[in-house]
């Protein structure tokens, strides 16, 4: 019995010497970045900036300044007191923020926030049509030019409407029985983004899932049915002109609210280079 004891310890010991002097495994940095180019698709946003209607706007309030007498509460730093609402500039929507029982923000993993960036070109469409929804025949030329949309992907509706920031009224567009003209999505494309290809978000230019027809009438039924599949998404991007319509990766983050339901966002397209040497 004590001889099997034994051997059992000192197997016991040969394991522990085996693992904590074996090598350890090399990183894999085969991925280069140098070459890569990044494409800020985020708005600054500041007091006055174009938002939504009816939402309180962003207050800055200075409590540390480098000097005596400019911050309320003191000097030796710059620190600021921020007061905005969850959707403000750039920003994310999750989908608790039109569907309870729905993630909220601090649910959504990280594994979602990095993803191959698919950009739907509306643009030439919305110039002649400021009320264009995307359509099916769309969303085939891109595949015919691409192939089918990646599964897990982020879809970005480009219609060059954030060209118009931070000008509220062309934002708006609104006529005289102030009705919105905006773009948008359509209830057919959504389904066959979630249905058929299986994506992770969406984002546009815009600040509604809906066109602006629907949207100043405070109807929302394309966020609705988008949200309610646990879905997220980003609105009021801008520089999709300067991203490839395949073949980018997109980095959407934000910070992590409790219960947030949503918030401004940092969104980075990343277009691959020439491979390093």
């Amino acid at each position: 019995m004590i001889k099997r004891l034994l051997y059992l310890v000192l197997l016991f010991a040969a394991l522990l010497t085996g693992y904590f002097l074996a090598p350890a495994k090399k990183p894999d940095f085969s991925s280069d970045f140098s070459s890569a180019r990044f494409v800020d698709l985020t708005h600054a946003f500041y007091p006055g900036i174009p938002h939504g209607e009816g939402l309180k706007g962003e207050k800055v309030e200075t409590l540390y300044s480098y000097a005596p007498g400019v911050g309320s509460m003191g000097h030796g730093a710059l620190i600021y007191y921020y007061s905005f609402p969850g959707q403000w500039g750039t920003h994310v929507d999750a989908p608790a923020h039109f569907i309870k029982g729905k993630r909220f923000l601090d649910q959504i993993p990280p594994q979602e926030m990095l993803l191959p960036l698919v950009v739907l070109d509306i643009h030439k469409e919305v110039e002649k049509n400021p009320d264009y929804q995307v359509s099916l025949a769309d969303v085939r030329q891109w595949e015919k030019r691409h192939g089918p949309i990646p599964k897990n992907s982020f879809v970005a509706l480009r219609s060059d409407w954030s060209k118009r920031w931070p000008n509220y009224q062309k934002m708006q567009n609104r006529d005289k029985n102030n009705i919105s003209h905006t773009p948008g999505w359509s209830r057919a494309v959504l389904e066959f983004l979630l249905q058929k290809r299986h994506i992770t978000a969406i984002g546009h230019e815009t600040g509604d899932t809906d066109p602006g027809v629907d949207a100043s009438r405070m109807k929302f039924p394309l966020e609705r049915y988008f949200l309610s599949h646990n879905k997220y998404q980003i609105e009021l991007m801008t520089n999709l002109d300067k991203v490839p319509e395949s073949g980018a990766m997109i980095i959407a983050s934000w910070p992590k609210p409790r219960h947030g339901s949503g918030f401004p966002a940092r969104v980075i397209a990343i277009i691959p280079g020439s491979p390093a040497k």
